[in-house]
């Protein structure tokens, strides 16, 4: 019997620490799962850039994705949203042509239900012209942020080597090109034209110039 009522106390106890507890921060997370391993891929490093330069990642949003930017520092600050979150619900809605608002609404009547699910219900599906250009913003944002780079190709960012500099759209790191493969046989940095970004790079170093539009 008095296992019994301490076991009730017990659940009673974590019942209150978890109710006095934030919505959002039980229910808004980061979550990769988009279904797609390449933008799975730029999500993760966005997430890294965003916690690491705050002020670019904030300004990309709002000039380029058109997010108000209280909304986006509500969602970072109040709400508790991860970076790569906030990203994938402006890029939705700037794919679809809506406020970033109605994306992030949606989201958090149902968080649980996946960013890459939330997109098809929303009428972007893999291997659309809508993805497409939900992969294409992403390019854009990469060349803004100094990291030329092309749809699907197989590399990694690492944005810790490079601090933020004063780039178009957000600001660019001071120096740019450390992007490397994720697989021997695909060649480091970038070695050409890709969607969305209309400078040329130079193979190897990773340093091309572009306005990133797509």
């Amino acid at each position: 019997m008095k296992a019994l009522r301490t076991a009730v106390m017990v659940a009673s106890l974590g019942w209150a620490v978890a109710s006095s507890m934030p919505v959002q921060a039980q229910t808004v997370g980061y979550n990769i799962r988009t279904g797609d391993v390449w933008v799975d891929t730029r999500l993760g490093e966005i997430n890294d850039y965003g916690r690491r330069y705050r002020d670019p990642f904030v300004s990309e949003m709002t000039g380029y994705y058109g997010a108000p930017r209280s909304l986006v520092l509500d969602l970072l600050d109040r709400r508790g949203w991860a970076p790569a979150d906030v990203y994938f619900a402006c890029a939705i809605a700037r794919t679809l042509g809506i406020p970033c608002l109605d994306v992030v609404q949606r989201y958090e009547r149902n968080p649980g239900v996946g960013w890459g699910n939330l997109a098809k219900q929303m009428g972007i599906k893999p291997g659309s012209r809508e993805f497409h250009a939900l992969k294409n913003g992403a390019v854009g944002t990469y060349d803004r942020w100094g990291y030329p780079i092309r749809i699907d190709q197989r590399v990694s960012v690492d944005w810790s080597k490079h601090g933020p500099g004063q780039g178009k759209g957000g600001g660019k790191p001071a120096q740019a090109g450390s992007a490397k493969p994720d697989h021997a046989g695909h060649g480091q940095g970038n070695s050409g034209r890709g969607p969305g970004n209309s400078g040329k790079g130079n193979s190897g170093k990773g340093n091309g110039k572009g306005n990133g539009r797509d």
